[in-house]
């Protein structure tokens, strides 16, 4: 089993014969067996008439499709998605709400899934390996309908939400966590390009623009970049666009098809190596390396001869090589363990300073000792942002990318190992300012914009977008610390400018307005970490003006002075500037200053005595930011 899931050096406990076929063969942790195998199959199309035929390729290999079965019913103008082990699909032309399957491992025809909420054509889709969207197409009007199906399990789309514009023949590719819808019909063509975050429901929002106007193109990914070749427009329509995924913006230029390539050809990847048809009614398949801008080449021919036959693969960039679960953060029968209040326990940090501004993320599991371990990178080099958290997302709000602060706010699913995606942008780019965060909401409280500001704004942990102005400050603060209950947010210590402080003050997590005063710190002291169970939060050192060996702590839910906890383990020899994370029971405090950048330190928070060493992270670093997933804020 060398070569397969589960690893012994990244599972807990003992794996039983039957949960390891659980896992192999539906709902649990394994890479993606069919790396180097993936079959890219074409249903349907046009030629001119409507066409049932399915065929596929064997990606690993260049050369002619061969026959795969029959659909249930013949038509053009579709969509779907695929998973590791069924393919979809979905709608067409003439107009149905027949969704159909197969699974990739043998060949045959297609089997009934279920209906579409609503029969279409011209439409599009994608998918990951739980989920598939059929979005907008033809009712015959232009609509901007997106359903879903489990595709694990047969039955009929519901509703996920809207799109921006109401179109036909726009194109969608997704990875893991977000689905791109780019151009379209609506009668004229349009250049926008919206995204969804697959793990929700929700409408689409913007994600920035097409090189032009186009339609009818043919799409493809890795889990980082997606790629369009083809379309209408033929100024543009043999030039290859792309973007990524993780960053809005606009598409660039990626290459180019082969000479004659036009609309309606329709693509998929085995995340490497992209295929699309060439377009209109034409046999050519094309072929294109994800991860370089270089020219598509010919790959193969369809085994007939058609038009608008969708295209899905058992490898595109939809499913995550561990299909969505972070090994070491899963149990052996593939159940995730526990998130939220009293049970999670990844502590998560990102970014820093080791001397250079660093994008690592790096994580641990808060009751074990020992040192942190590789999750991801946050997309951009970062340091002195907010961290904020709920029981399944974290987000790194604003700090500085030298030379200058920025407003970008990213985010992480806690379960789920990788890099950081956009999530929007704070009211006011800042750097030295701290988060506290329930279940739902996310806050950021002061920090430097360059001047020391008073500015408190919030986020909607579970939804893509801009912070809102929450209220103020008691006065303007930075390098302050954050934690919180479920109900309250509070913020410790800091400098007013230039002074230190050690005014404690907080917010009501669930109303807007202006911060309250709680009372006073034991020391005024900035570059504090903080953290908290759900009864108590914990300040650790900082800097007064020297570097401080104080750690003192309130009861969250009453107001009144801090009162001293205990010492660290280690005195730092310059100004403690890291973070803190917690399970609700474990509080634990990661980085320094040159020299014991590495430094890890843990507490017990509900009873008072000194800190004890806990491990070292995998770069030390200063002016860090981290969550956790079991938090005293999370309910």
């Amino acid at each position: 089993m060398a070569d397969s899931y589960p690893r012994r050096d990244q599972a807990r406990g003992i794996w039983k014969i039957g949960d390891i076929a659980k896992n192999i063969k539906g709902d649990g942790t394994y890479p993606n067996s069919n790396t180097g195998a993936v079959r890219a199959v074409w249903m349907g199309g046009g030629a001119p008439g409507t066409s049932n035929v399915i065929d596929y390729f064997e990606t690993s290999t260049a050369g002619n499709a061969v026959d795969f079965g029959d659909l249930s019913v013949a038509r053009d103008l579709n969509a779907g998605g695929g998973s590791f082990t069924r393919g979809l699909c979905c709608g067409g032309s003439p107009n149905t709400n027949v969704i159909d399957y197969i699974h990739f491992a043998s060949t045959g025809n297609a089997a009934d899934f279920g209906n579409l909420t609503t029969a279409r054509s011209y439409l599009a889709g994608m998918s990951n390996n739980t989920r598939c969207l059929s979005v907008d197409g033809l009712t015959p009007s232009n609509s901007n309908i997106i359903d879903t199906v489990n595709i694990a399990s047969l039955g009929n789309a519901t509703d996920f939400g809207d799109s921006q514009n109401s179109t036909a023949l726009s194109t969608c590719t997704a990875n893991p966590t977000r689905g791109i819808k780019a151009g379209g019909n609506t009668p004229t063509n349009i250049n926008v390009i919206e995204f969804v975050e697959l793990s929700t429901t929700g409408n689409a929002i913007d994600f920035g623009d097409l090189g032009a106007a186009q339609r009818s193109q043919s799409s493809f990914g890795s889990q980082t970049r997606m790629v369009m070749a083809g379309g209408q427009d033929s100024a543009t329509r043999e030039q290859m666009e792309t973007i990524q995924f993780g960053s809005l913006g606009n598409a660039v230029d990626y290459g180019d098809a082969l000479s004659g390539t036009t609309e309606n050809g329709r693509g998929t990847s085995n995340s490497i190596l992209g295929l699309f048809a060439k377009g209109s009614v034409n046999d050519v398949v094309e072929q294109k390396t994800i991860a370089s801008a270089n020219n598509a080449t010919d790959f193969g021919d369809l085994t007939v001869a058609r038009t608008a036959a969708h295209a899905t693969s058992n490898g595109h960039g939809g499913l995550d090589a561990f299909d969505q679960r972070a090994p070491e953060l899963y149990s052996p029968t593939g159940t995730v363990v526990p998130r939220g209040l009293g049970v999670g326990d990844i502590g998560v940090f990102g970014g820093g300073v080791s001397p250079a501004e660093r994008n690592i993320i790096d994580f641990i599991n808060i009751s074990s000792d020992g040192n942190s371990v590789d999750f991801g990178d946050i997309s951009y080099t970062v340091q002195a942002a907010a961290g904020v958290a709920s029981s399944t997302r974290g987000l790194f709000m604003g700090g500085s990318t030298s030379p200058a602060n920025i407003n970008t706010i990213s985010y992480i699913e806690i379960a789920t190992k990788g890099n950081s995606s956009d999530f929007g942008d704070l009211t006011v780019a800042r750097r030295r300012h701290t988060g506290a965060s329930n279940e739902t909401r996310g806050i950021a409280i002061g920090g430097h914009n360059p001047s020391v500001v008073n500015t408190i704004d919030y986020v909607t942990i579970a939804t893509i977008g801009d912070a809102t102005d929450f209220g103020d400050a008691t006065s303007v603060i930075s390098d302050n610390a954050g934690l919180a209950s479920s109900t309250r947010g509070i913020s410790g210590g800091g400098q007013t400018a230039p002074a230190n402080t050690n005014i404690i003050q907080y917010i009501t997590i669930a109303s807007t307005g202006n911060a309250t005063d709680f009372g006073d710190l034991t020391e005024a002291r900035r570059y504090l970490s903080g953290c908290s169970s759900s009864v108590r939060g914990v300040f650790y050192c900082g800097n007064q003006p020297g570097a401080s060996s104080v750690i003192d702590y309130i009861t969250i839910a009453s107001t009144g002075n801090a009162t001293d906890f205990g010492d660290p383990a280690s005195t730092p020899s310059a100004d403690s500037n890291g973070v803190g994370v917690s399970n609700n029971t474990r509080g634990v405090f990661a980085g320094r200053n040159a020299p014991n950048r590495e430094t890890i330190e843990k507490i017990t928070i509900a009873s008072t005595g000194n800190a004890t060493d806990y491990g070292d992270l995998s770069t030390g670093r200063n002016n860090l930011q981290g969550f956790a997933n079991g938090h005293g804020g999370l309910s």
